[in-house]
Formats: C-alpha cells, structure tokens, sequence
C-alpha cells in the first residue's frame, strides 16, 4: 500500500500529532484550494488533506452500528518495549505542544489473542478523533 489518506480540519495540528507519534513531513502539496502533505514514520505513510467547512466524523470506535474505516494500526514491536511507557511518554509529549489538547486514550494497553499470538494493543483518537491502534507482538503459542 502506497497511503492512507486522513482529512483534516487542521492541517498544522494534525502534523504537529503526527510528528510526536513519530512521522516527518516529506512532501507539502495542495489539492484542488487546500493543504495537503505526507509524511512518513512507524513503517507506514499517510497523506494529511485539510478540509474547508469541516465537519465532525462519525465515531467509527463508539458507534456499534457505524460502517466504514474503522481505523489506522501501527506496529511498534520494534519501537518501544512495551505499549505502557509508551503511551505515558506519548501523553507528556502531547503535553508540551500548547496548539494539542490531551491525549484522548480509546482503550488503555491490554493483552489480545488473535490466532496463534498474543499482542499488546491500545488505541488512542488523533486530532480530529480518529482512532488509532497500536499493536507489539509478544508471544507465539506452542
């Protein structure tokens, strides 16, 4: 996959997040009248479009009946050891960037199993409450 493409109502904020998470802009571009740019980090790339006149997305993680994407995930086996500090880490960085509200933690690092292995997951909403999932590998089970 080439991106994942995120609407914006603030484009500066939205990079701002995304760079405490760990992204670096690489292109800037408009499309059409607005602001756009992608950025890459944690293996992956996003493009980031501001949008005119927003309005409030669906709540794709609270709303059981919502249908559509559902969210982005990020793999940070080889990034942190455990989704823990890192999630209080992200919260004090957060912190010292007055344009960023709080963090808006979804569900706090919990073990899952899914199929054969067990993964440390949380999510955490972006700027505009987009959710976002983290993910660590931990065991393979026999």
């Amino acid at each position: 996959m080439h991106h994942a493409s995120i609407r914006t109502a603030n484009i500066h904020t939205a990079i701002a997040f995304y760079e405490i998470l760990g992204f670096q802009v690489c292109d800037r571009f408009t499309t059409g009248a607005t602001l756009a740019c992608w950025m890459e980090g944690l293996g992956g790339r996003i493009e980031l479009i501001q949008i005119p006149l927003p309005k409030p997305a669906p709540d794709a993680f609270y709303d059981e009946h919502y249908v559509g994407y559902y969210h982005l995930s990020f793999d940070l086996t080889d990034f942190t050891p455990n989704l823990y500090s890192w999630l209080e880490d992200l919260k004090i960085s957060l912190k010292s960037v007055k344009e960023l509200k709080p963090i808006n933690v979804l569900l706090e690092p919990m073990q899952q199993q899914i199929g054969d292995r067990i993964l440390e997951v949380a999510f955490i909403a972006d700027t505009d409450g987009l959710p976002l999932e983290f993910i660590r590998f931990l065991d393979k089970l026999g």
